[in-house]
This record gives C-alpha cells, structure tokens and sequence, in this order.
C-alpha cells in the first residue's frame, strides 16, 4: 500500500505545468503574479514554466519580464513576445508551440486568478480540462461596477440560451488542459479574440472531452485597466452568432 501511494505521488510530481499569461501593460501586476506561481509550483513541488507573451506594451512590460527571467532562470520564465496586439486567442496559439509541460494553464495576468484550485481538481476527476466558473457554487466577482457585471452575466445568459455548453461560465480565462486537448481544439478552433474562451469550451464538448469546473473567486485587477471595451463587445457578439450558426 505504502508503495501504491508513493507510485501516485511521484507521477503526479512528474507532470509539469506550462503557465501562458499574455500580457498587455501589465509592468505592475506581473512581478506579483510570478512570484504567487512561483511559490504555489515551489511549496507543491509540481515542475513548471511560466510563458510571457507580451504584445508590444508600451509600458515596458517586456523588461520587467527580462528582469524576472534573471530572478527565477531562463528555464522558469520564458519570454516569447510579438510586435504587436494581435489578439488573445492567437496569444495562446503562440504560447502553445513554445510549452513543454504536459499540463497548459491560461489565465490573466492582473491577479485575477490564484492556479492552485486547477491541478487539484485535475487530479480529482482526470479531466481533460478545468474551468474556473464565477456563477457555481460559492463563486462569484469581487471589485466590479454593476456594468462589467451585467455584461458577464448577460453575456453567459445569452451563450447558455443559444448553445447550451453544459459549463456555467464560458467567458472565463482561468483554465487547466491537458496539452493534447488543447492542442487538438485549437485546430478545431476559429475565433481569435474573446469568443475564443467560448469557443474551446463548445468545441470541446462536440469532442466528447471531459471539462471540470471549479467555483473560483474572481478579484478585479489591482494595476491597470481593464482591455474589455466596445469593439471587444461587438466582436463577442459576432462570434457568438457564428457559433450559433456552425456549431
């Protein structure tokens, strides 16, 4: 018996976990954000990278990633920038091809997420992947005016109605996958902005993938603004109806 749980411990310690935090004028959040996943993947023990995909921050976020890279090593943060924005969904994608773990985490770098609750529940159930979901359990949005709420509410609502994902929370960024499942549905994916969080959920569902969900605590961001803004608005909008209309 001894033997049988010390067997389970080492492959769990096997995995390794590959971190995507794009990153948009994020110079204040992301010293903060290293360090929490640094010292959760260090006091658990599990393997990790944390990839930076900074898009052309004009705040000079970039080199506060170059400075991190010296702290933490080259092999724990890993620096992938482009020139410029080119969206969220392609952010993964690029992310993606530079991951090495088996597990890929994605989630905001504004200190809106704390990792920990997704490995465990990975390992609860053997998902194929975990969502963290503001709208179950004791869930919920911390820091928000009531517009940013009632976009995100109305905006699960309408998904619920029109595409019936069987998740609670579609429009999250707090998410755990296997690296085989998420590679898969990113070639199955076509959405590129916001609608592209939707979008992996839906698809995944169509593949008989298993998705967990979580109740997390959603915190607004404590530096910055927020990129949500009309043209990302109208972009969900168009997405969601193009999910309706091929899915």
């Amino acid at each position: 018996m001894a033997s049988r749980r010390s067997n389970a411990k080492t492959g769990e310690h096997s995995d390794k976990y590959s971190v995507l935090l794009p990153t948009y004028n994020e110079r204040e959040n992301l010293p903060l954000i290293v360090w929490l996943l640094a010292k959760y993947f260090g006091e658990s023990g599990y393997n990790y990278e944390i990839i930076v995909i900074d898009d052309g921050s004009p705040d000079g976020t970039l080199q506060i990633a170059e400075q991190l890279q010296k702290i933490y090593g080259a092999d724990k943060i890993l620096l992938r920038p482009r020139a410029k924005k080119l969206g969220l969904g392609t952010a993964y994608i690029h992310g993606i091809k530079h991951a090495s773990g088996n597990f890929v985490i994605i989630m905001d770098a504004d200190l809106s997420h704390h990792v920990s609750t997704l490995p465990l529940k990975q390992k609860e159930g053997g998902y194929d992947l975990v969502s963290g979901t503001r709208y179950r359990g004791d869930g919920g949005v911390y820091g928000w005016d009531l517009r940013r709420k009632l976009i995100s509410r109305g905006a699960n609502f309408v998904t619920q109605v029109l595409l019936r994902p069987g998740a609670s929370d579609l429009t999250g960024s707090f998410r755990l996958y296997k690296k085989e499942v998420l590679e898969k549905l990113v070639e199955q994916c076509v959405s590129k902005g916001y609608v592209f969080q939707m979008e992996m959920i839906v698809r995944a569902r169509q593949l008989g993938y298993t998705v967990g969900e979580v109740p997390i605590s959603f915190v607004d961001r404590v530096y910055g603004e927020s990129k949500l803004g009309g043209n990302e608005i109208v972009s969900f909008l168009k997405g969601l109806l193009t999910l309706f209309a091929t899915t």
